[in-house]
């Protein structure tokens, strides 16, 4: 039996990681999903009961699971933290803990939101991007890095960014796999003209693709690419990128949707083991008052069942509840239009279960 970890957090965490769960639980009971299921604390929650954003308890239970839903973690009740004590901590410790080295963002646009873009419907309308990120490896995680004091006495901040062949080769594979069962293209985003470490990754990407006839490789330098999501962002299939320029596109690319409230993600190791979250953050100012979105972790469920669960059809049948209920007109307070109908955090749950009837 495959195994689950959950992973509530902070903020509007807990209350759309519970809609989340409403959804599987229908799924256990009605659609023959067999799932053993734990709970976990990280983040600023896990702080306040361990004094550490990363228990040995949570790591050891995420390791044992086949994936792992995480709601999300922050807010400025723990910012005064030192920084290895910050909530943030605990999940960069489950990423590098879990060698969670595949970001997968996907920037999809349900036709009912079109009017919802910022940007023309005509120019977003059919938008179906998916962004893979390097998440282990990069400028974040790069060393040296700190704050020193120059002879001179000024302080001076410094972060390094590097990358080994290998790490740019398995995330080159991911993005090929994916593109694959796709429209079969690939647009590799660099800035090799200025950065001799995204130099080696454009000569890795494309060595690596010398082996995949299936896939059109192109490259483009990442203010380019800012540039073009927003320009005609339906120019792209497959986005592979840098652990920080990935950050920084897959944001931008979630706008165009209209609302992160409705974007899913997932982490992926080389075992097939995942992360799943929204991407939207904890937003504590409207923690507790039943307006979260939990439209995108019930999403990144269906991401979970498709990439670590081995339950494609099930993730389909929850992608084509979401939609049932946006053609019912029902709307959260980050996708309202006029027209629509209101509803909670805990309605649009239970709308997307009765849907799945």
């Amino acid at each position: 039996m495959k195994k689950l970890l959950v992973l509530p957090g902070d903020g509007i965490g807990p209350e759309i990681v519970a809609e989340a769960m409403k959804v599987i639980d229908h799924l256990k009971a009605a659609g023959g999903l067999e799932l053993e299921i734990e709970q976990g604390l990280v983040g600023g929650s896990a702080y306040d009961a361990a004094g550490t954003p990363l228990p040995d308890a949570t790591l050891e239970k995420a390791r044992a699971a086949d994936a792992i839903l995480l709601g999300a973690v922050g807010g400025p009740k723990w910012e005064p933290l030192e920084i290895a004590l910050r909530p943030e901590k605990g999940l960069l410790g489950l990423r590098s803990g879990l060698g969670l080295f595949a970001n997968l963002r996907p920037a999809i646009l349900y036709p009912q939101l079109a009017e919802a873009s910022s940007l023309k419907p005509e120019v977003v309308a059919g938008l179906d991007i998916m962004i893979v990120r390097e998440l282990t490896g990069g400028i974040y995680f790069g060393q040296p890095r700190g704050v020193r004091e120059l002879d001179n006495g000024e302080r001076e901040g410094f972060n390094t960014l590097v990358y080994a062949e290998s790490e740019i080769r398995r995330i080159a594979r991911v993005a090929f796999d994916i593109a694959a069962k796709r429209a079969g293209r690939v647009c590799s985003v660099d800035k090799a003209n200025v950065l001799e470490c995204t130099e080696l990754w454009r000569e890795v990407v494309t060595a690596e693709a010398a082996s995949r006839p299936d896939i059109e490789l192109s490259h483009m330098y990442v203010d380019n690419a800012a540039m073009q999501l927003v320009r005609a962002p339906k120019q792209f299939d497959v986005i592979v990128t840098t652990n920080m320029f990935g950050d920084i596109l897959s944001d931008e690319a979630a706008m165009l949707t209209g609302s992160i409230g409705m974007l899913p993600s997932a982490s992926l190791n080389e075992q097939g083991q995942g992360m799943y979250e929204p991407i939207h953050g904890s937003a504590p100012d409207i923690a507790g008052q039943n307006i979260a979105n939990p439209l995108a972790t019930i999403l990144s469920v269906a991401m979970m069942l498709r990439f670590s669960l081995d339950r494609s059809d099930l993730a389909d049948t929850i992608e084509a509840a979401v939609g049932r209920v946006l053609d019912q007109g029902l709307r959260t307070a980050d996708i309202m239009q006029d027209g629509k109908r209101r509803v909670g955090t805990a309605e649009m749950g239970d709308a997307v279960v009765a849907a799945l009837n």
